[in-house]
């Protein structure tokens, strides 16, 4: 039988790390008598950061006995002691190879389900000042798990670990962390671990993903191609549409209706400014941006007033996960300002298949004079059975309308409804609350921006940073852009990857783990090429590379 060998807890801390400040919870120290095991926590008990840890689906983590000597003899430690790999509950038993997903224990007074495999998070490395820690868990298959407290009780050392419930579907915890992290995943466990009600809602996120992108879509081509701007529309005094066609034989791929282009201006200043702006209209024929020109912003500008028919564009091909759902249910397309072009395109898109779905169209900007493609829309709007118009001038001096939550109430929209949105971001932030705040679920709600992605840097500490900026000692390696950020600097080869280099630019970044196992750092790679080290355990998707062990051998344009 099971036994609980030690109790472990710990208050969250802050550590240097990196020249930042990190709030963790991973020291935890062994406790002499009962504890009380509660819905959230263990009694005594802490996470420096609740989006990867604690709380009701992760509230106590297990280690085995058994895995602390498998490290000791592979990484020739004398000085691991229990509680060292954050563990609230030591065990002697419950391998990773046979608790499986589901299973319920009884410990003490207290009832507990299996939830999830430890996240792979780059704190189990800095608390045993080994950072290849959390490649080393997955690849030896000893993540350690989970539980959920199903009735509070209290628990002790020493206490007999009773198995009172089999999981429904038998996959174990090593098996249901090798589908996420490991090379080959197999789409048949995924559906059975999808399947498993116990199964924590993050996990079964990424599994639904997975099982999503099983046939992975290659970018149309590699790196830029040279389109020529066939028409220059000016649509009012700040917008300006530019219509683009292939420069040579090759035909266009049809984009998903929402994606985006990455344009590389050839003819600006050195070096050549990179922007993503959202694909308008598209065709097999060609494709249509429409670019709001911003104060100082060197390549809208150029696009404004320089840019003529004839010239030529370096052009990505066309990307992004903000696209338009093939199902038959209700749609929200909700966009302010220029914000309208990607929603545009799929409304473009409905028309086109004389969609009976119902569309809910809401757009927001100061008055007409700002209200860009506007007759473009009213005529797409008219071709679909079951539209609803709905446009707010704030500025309109007769009835000014504000696009709010009680707006939103107003409309009684159906909380069944598939909801994308682009604009500012202040904007999709409130926008998304009041519609989550209406009924909607949070997984039915999408966003588009084209700033810099809301950084995912897990335990450090907020602080004020500047905005990107050329690094203090510029390197001399390979160009470096990064795309959404507006900035290209040499690399510093004194770096170890890109997410360092990143890092020292102050460009907002998004990592987990730093060794290449968790993919939170995958980024599309736009142009260039990288090496990797250390190697990740599973390759990144075609056209994207992992930033926190990836290292440019060229130029290199990342969408970051």
């Amino acid at each position: 039988m099971a036994t609980l060998l030690s109790v472990n807890v710990g208050l969250p801390r802050d550590v240097t790390w990196n020249g930042q400040t990190v709030r963790t919870g991973i020291w935890k120290e062994p406790v002499d008598g009962p504890v009380m095991a509660r819905r959230l926590n263990l009694d005594g008990d802490g996470q420096g950061d609740l989006a990867g840890h604690g709380g009701e689906q992760r509230a106590v983590m297990v280690y085995q006995a058994g895995s602390y000597e498998h490290w000791r003899q592979h990484l020739d430690r004398t000085d691991l002691s229990w509680g060292n790999f954050g563990e609230n509950f030591t065990v002697d038993g419950l391998p990773d190879d046979e608790v499986c997903i589901g299973d319920r224990y009884r410990i003490g007074e207290a009832e507990f389900e299996v939830t999830q495999p430890r996240v792979t998070c780059y704190r189990v490395g800095l608390r045993l000042a080994e950072p290849r820690m959390p490649a080393l868990l997955v690849a030896h298959h000893r993540p350690g798990f989970y539980l959920r407290v199903l009735r509070e009780g209290r628990v002790r050392a020493g206490d007999d670990i009773v198995k009172v419930g089999a999981a429904p579907e038998h996959v174990s915890v090593a098996v249901t962390d090798a589908q996420l992290y490991l090379p080959g995943p197999d789409v048949a466990t995924m559906r059975r671990l999808l399947s498993v009600r116990a199964l924590s809602p993050g996990w079964q996120g990424s599994f639904r993903d997975l099982v999503e992108r099983a046939t992975p879509v290659e970018p149309a081509w590699e790196g830029f191609r040279p389109l020529r701007v066939a028409r220059v529309v000016h649509e009012t005094e700040l917008v300006t549409s530019v219509y683009l066609r292939p420069s040579t034989p090759q035909p266009l791929p049809v984009p998903l209706p929402g994606q985006y282009l990455t344009i590389r201006i050839t003819d600006a200043t050195d070096p050549r400014p990179v922007r993503n702006y959202s694909l308008s209209a598209a065709t097999a024929d060609g494709y249509r941006i429409s670019v709001k020109r911003e104060p100082e912003g060197l390549a809208s500008t150029y696009i404004a007033t320089v840019l003529a028919v004839g010239d030529e564009l370096d052009v990505a091909a066309p990307r992004g996960q903000f696209v338009l759902d093939d199902g038959e249910g209700p749609v929200v397309l909700l966009s302010a300002g220029i914000g309208v072009t990607p929603v545009l395109a799929m409304l473009e898109t409905l028309a086109a298949r004389r969609s009976p779905r119902e569309v809910w169209w809401l757009h927001t900007t100061r008055g007409p004079a700002t209200h860009v493609l506007a007759d473009e829309a009213e005529r797409l709007l008219a071709a679909l059975p079951a539209a609803h118009r709905h446009i707010f001038y704030t500025a309109d001096a007769a009835a000014p309308r504000r696009l709010d939550r009680a707006a939103l109430a107003a409309l009684d929209l159906p909380v069944d409804a598939q909801a994308y949105l682009c604009g500012p971001p202040a904007f999709m932030d409130a926008m998304t609350a009041a519609l989550t705040d209406l009924g909607l679920q949070v997984g039915r709600i999408h966003t588009e921006r084209f700033t810099s992605l809301t950084a995912i840097n897990p335990g450090v500490v907020a602080a004020d940073r500047p905005a990107p900026h050329a690094p203090a000692n510029p390197g001399r390696g390979p160009a470096v852009t990064f795309a959404r950020a507006g900035l290209t600097v040499p690399f510093d080869e004194g770096r170890a990857s890109l997410l360092e280099m990143a890092e020292d630019c102050d460009v907002p970044t998004r990592w987990s783990c730093r060794t290449g196992v968790c993919h939170t750092c995958s980024t599309p790679l736009l142009a260039g090429t990288v090496e990797y080290s250390p190697p990740p355990l599973t390759d990144p998707d075609d056209g994207e590379a992992l930033l926190c062990c990836a290292r440019p051998l060229s130029d290199v344009v990342l969408d970051l």
